[in-house]
């Protein structure tokens, strides 16, 4: 009987390989096979070993496996005794199903271990020298998510219009009209900063900024981070941007 093999739900982080945990580049080093995203960076999965097996799963508009098949999948890869690791982009645990998976696989008596990865709710603001929490200016941050299946229920944007603090939204910027709609009615002010970071902390990182109100209109390409908050008109790396918020 061959003998069962391990999975490891692995967060990728935001994109930058150097941001990978130790941790997470030694499983992919000693992996059989890895199943990874779509957002998984070319410069992470070069980590893995050469004679490992890269499986993509990445969810595309139009082409997106259901989320049982690869929980099956994973299960079909340990039975055989193999050493597989489920390479998340980001944290395991931050919209990325890894719940989901681990589950399944618990489920099943299959051993399975969660290594935690750098998130881009905190690491793409981070990048464009955004901080998502500041001083005298935002003493919390929301994460939410844009996108929501269908029978979901829907975000309570007005309640977190009033909460205040910074949001950060992922998946969000297909929506991001009527998520800026819904801000604005439940009473958040048009003229609040938004900052979209695309491709963070790689080298092709681009950061667009504008006004609630003109979220809509402003050209974002999707996958992006969206800021919503005072925090997104900062660039606390560049004195001129930061001046106004310096510490006391």
């Amino acid at each position: 009987m061959t003998a069962p093999g391990w999975v490891a739900l692995v967060g990728a982080g935001p994109g930058d390989a150097e941001l990978l945990t130790v941790k997470a580049a030694r499983l992919l080093a000693e992996a059989d096979v890895v199943v990874h995203d779509a957002l998984v960076s070319s410069d992470v999965l070069a980590l893995a070993s050469p004679d490992a097996e890269l499986i993509d799963v990445g969810k595309r508009p139009g082409q997106s496996p259901a989320q049982g098949l690869i929980n099956v999948l994973l299960l079909r890869l340990a039975r055989e005794g193999k050493r597989v690791v489920r390479l998340k982009g980001g944290d395991p645990f931050v919209f990325g199903r890894g719940g989901e998976e681990a589950l399944a696989l618990a489920l099943e008596g299959i051993s399975c271990e969660i290594v935690p990865g750098i998130t881009s709710a905190v690491a793409a603001p981070a990048a464009a020298g955004i901080p998502v929490t500041q001083r005298g200016v935002s003493a919390m941050f929301t994460v939410v998510t844009g996108h929501r299946q269908h029978g979901e229920k829907p975000v309570n944007w007005a309640a977190l219009a009033q909460a205040g603090g910074t949001i950060v939204v992922l998946m969000g910027v297909a929506e991001r009209g009527v998520i800026a709609e819904a801000l604005m009615a439940g009473g958040m002010a048009p003229d609040t900063p938004v900052a979209a970071i695309l491709r963070a902390t790689t080298s092709e990182q681009s950061v667009t900024r504008c006004r609630l109100d003109a979220l809509a209109l402003t050209s974002v390409n999707s996958p992006a981070t969206l800021v919503i908050g005072a925090v997104a008109a900062l660039n606390v790396c560049e004195v001129a941007a930061g001046a106004a918020y310096a510490v006391g």
